[in-house]
């Protein structure tokens, strides 16, 4: 499945890109990891199970979905998605009990768009799921790792998407808060790396990060048919980037 995503995205996508910041911190084989995201876009599935991928590839990862949804695309089941009820209070019992059973396991992490729903970047507070801040006390011995998720266009047909880590919170010390305290610290640390991501983004520096995958770019087509028909007429070398035909003389 992370083959036909990586594919996906080079289709559609311009790039998936790490703040060079926010590369996770290296986590013993052994400790059970949760990681909890913002909620931006549809692409979040897709996104995620390619992180895993690439930075994780030693671990089984799991993660909550919307049921009504898991229906609709059950491949996610046998990638390592359990169903989770939101529209009932039904939801915060099958989200214990799986992930309670996920961590359990060696060498697994747990994943989960801790909103609940999609939402704005730009939105606060992020209001953080409830049943997000009661992880800890599943899994006490977890490292608990913050994710921040945005998508933009830069100078491509394709939009960017771009993530970036926390650091990582143990989940003993978040134990030791009250449950509403204990949220707020998620909470905060999400926050601060989405601030952080977004300053990034904003600043269009495509050196600022690491990039994952790399997509198609260019228009495509016929019209990129004719520029390396063009190219290899004149003895030149073909870009198919934005960037590099802006450069290109005017005819």
């Amino acid at each position: 499945m992370a083959g036909y995503l990586d594919r996906f995205v080079r289709r559609h996508l311009n790039a998936l890109r790490l703040a060079r910041w926010g590369t996770p911190a290296t986590i013993e084989a052994g400790t059970p990891l949760v990681v909890y995201c913002n909620h931006p876009a549809w692409w979040d599935a897709a996104i995620l199970i390619l992180i895993g991928d690439r930075l994780f590839p030693e671990r089984a990862c799991y993660a909550p979905f919307d049921e009504a949804m898991l229906k609709r695309y059950g491949i996610f089941r046998r990638i390592g998605a359990f169903p989770v009820d939101l529209e009932s209070r039904r939801g915060a019992a099958q989200f214990m009990t799986a992930s309670r059973a996920v961590l359990s396991g060696p060498g697994r992490a747990l994943w989960i768009t801790a909103q609940g729903r999609f939402s704005d970047v730009r939105a606060r507070p992020l209001g953080l799921k409830g049943g997000v801040g009661r992880v800890p006390e599943i899994a006490p011995d977890a490292l608990v790792l913050p994710l921040a998720l945005e998508y933009a266009f830069w100078e491509e047909r394709g939009a960017e998407a771009f993530c970036a880590f926390g650091a990582p919170i143990r989940a003993g010390d978040l134990l030791a808060l009250p449950r509403p305290e204990r949220l707020a610290r998620m909470e905060e640390a999400l926050t601060d790396t989405l601030d952080r991501l977004s300053a990034d983004v904003v600043a269009r520096d495509p050196a600022r990060f690491e990039t994952l995958v790399s997509g198609q770019r260019g228009v495509g087509g016929i019209y990129d048919g004719w520029r390396r028909l063009g190219a290899m007429l004149t003895g030149r070398r073909f870009e198919s980037g934005h960037r590099a035909a802006r450069q290109e003389p005017d005819r």
